[in-house]
C-alpha cells in the first residue's frame, strides 16, 4: 500500500494513500491527534521543563510525563538544574591528569605590584532556569569572564605572600561572593556553588628569585623564634631574681626596723631606770660593758722595778695563752 509523506509540525509523518481517499474531515482529524502528541515531552528528574506559549514563558513543568500544546503555540526547554557544572580558570584540561595552561587567564597583579600565576575552579548550578535561559547569551561564556576579573580584583587587593601562602583561603571566598554579586547583577540565574584555587606560584622566569626570597624569609623567622626562644628563657629568670633580691631586701629592711624599734625600746627603758638612780645606773651599765669586753682580752703582770719578768695573769676565761694556769 502506497504512503504520502505528511510534515506537521516539525515531524514527518507517512498516512496511507488509501486514508487520504475518504475525505478531508478524517484527514484533519488524525492530523489534529498526530500533532497534539507532539505535546507530549518527558521531564527528568534533575530538569525543569520551561514551556513558552507564543515566545512567552508560561509555566515551568516539574518532572514527569508532561504535556504542552505542539509547536508553534507552545515550546519547551529542560535544563538540568541540579548538575553541578565546572568551569577552569587560567587553564585547561587536556586528557587524563594532563593539564594545559593559559597564560592571557592565569598572569595576574597583586596589591604590592607583583606577578603571580593563578589557577582556578569554578562550580556553579542552576537556580532560576527562567532567568539563566532568557536573561542573557553565552551563559558559560560570562562566567568565565565574570570569574576571571573577579579573581583578578581579588588577588589585586592582596599582597604575594597572602596570595602565595596563608591568604589563599581569602581569596576564595572573596572572589566567590564578588562572583556570585556580578551574576546576580546579569540577573544569570546561576548560583555559585564553589571556587577553588589550583595553583598560585610566580611565573616561572622568575620562580628561583621567589624560593631565595621564601628561603630567606625562613631563616629570618627561624632567627626570630630563636630571639624569642632566648627572650622568654631570660626574662622570666630575670624576673624571678629580681623578686628574690626584693624580697630579700624587704625581709632586711624588715629586721633593721625592729631591731631598731627594739634598741630604742632598751634604750627608754634604761633611760628611765636611769632618771630613777643615776649612779646605779651608770656603775651597771659599766659593769655590764667590762663584762663583755674583758673575757676577750689577754692579762699580764708587770711587777715593779727594773729587769721584772712579765708574768700572765691567771686566765679567768678558762682558756690557756702563752703562760701557766
Amino acid at each position: 500500500m502506497a504512503n504520502r509523506r505528511v510534515i506537521i509540525g516539525d515531524k514527518e509523518y507517512q498516512i496511507p494513500e488509501k486514508l487520504l481517499s475518504l475525505g478531508i474531515v478524517p484527514i484533519l482529524g488524525v492530523a489534529t491527534f498526530l500533532w497534539l502528541i507532539t505535546g507530549v515531552y518527558q521531564v527528568g528528574p534533575d530538569e525543569v521543563g520551561v514551556v513558552q506559549r507564543f515566545g512567552k514563558v508560561n509555566r515551568v513543568a516539574q518532572s514527569g510525563l508532561r504535556f504542552h500544546f505542539p509547536f508553534p503555540i507552545e515550546t519547551v526547554q529542560t535544563p538540568k538544574v541540579t548538575e553541578v557544572k565546572r568551569i577552569e580558570i587560567g587553564f585547561r584540561t587536556v586528557g587524563k591528569n594532563q593539564f594545559r595552561t593559559v597564560e592571557q587567564e592565569s598572569v595576574m597583579l597583586t596589591g604590592d605590584e607583583n606577578i603571580v600565576d593563578a589557577e582556578m575552579i569554578v562550580q556553579y548550578k542552576l537556580k532560576d532556569p527562567e532567568a539563566f535561559l532568557f536573561n542573557f547569551v553565552g551563559p558559560v561564556l560570562t562566567v568565565r569572564e565574570a570569574a576571571e576579573a573577579s579573581l583578578r580584583t581579588v588577588v589585586g587587593r592582596h599582597g604575594i605572600d597572602q596570595a602565595l601562602t596563608s591568604g589563599k583561603l581569602m581569596i576564595q571566598e572573596e572572589t566567590k561572593s564578588l562572583l556570585q554579586s556580578i551574576l546576580d547583577k546579569y540577573n544569570s540565574g546561576i548560583l555559585v556553588v564553589a571556587v577553588q584555587l589550583q595553583d598560585v606560584s610566580p611565573p616561572k622566569n622568575v620562580i628561583a628569585a621567589f624560593k631565595d626570597v621564601a628561603s630567606a624569609k625562613e631563616d629570618k623567622n627561624r632567627l626570630v623564634n630563636e630571639a624569642e626562644g632566648y627572650r622568654n628563657d631570660v626574662i622570666p629568670k630575670a624576673r624571678g631574681e629580681a623578686q628574690a633580691m626584693i624580697r630579700e631586701a624587704e625581709g632586711f629592711k624588715e629586721a633593721r626596723i625592729k631591731r631598731s624599734e627594739g634598741d630604742v625600746a632598751k634604750f627608754k627603758a634604761m633611760l628611765k631606770e636611769y632618771k630613777k638612780a643615776k649612779s646605779i645606773t651608770k656603775k651597771r651599765l659599766y659593769l655590764e660593758a667590762m663584762e663583755g669586753i674583758l673575757p676577750g682580752i689577754d692579762k699580764y703582770i708587770i711587777p715593779n722595778g727594773e729587769g721584772g719578768n712579765l708574768l700572765n695573769l691567771l686566765n679567768l676565761t678558762g682558756n690557756e695563752k702563752g703562760g701557766q694556769k
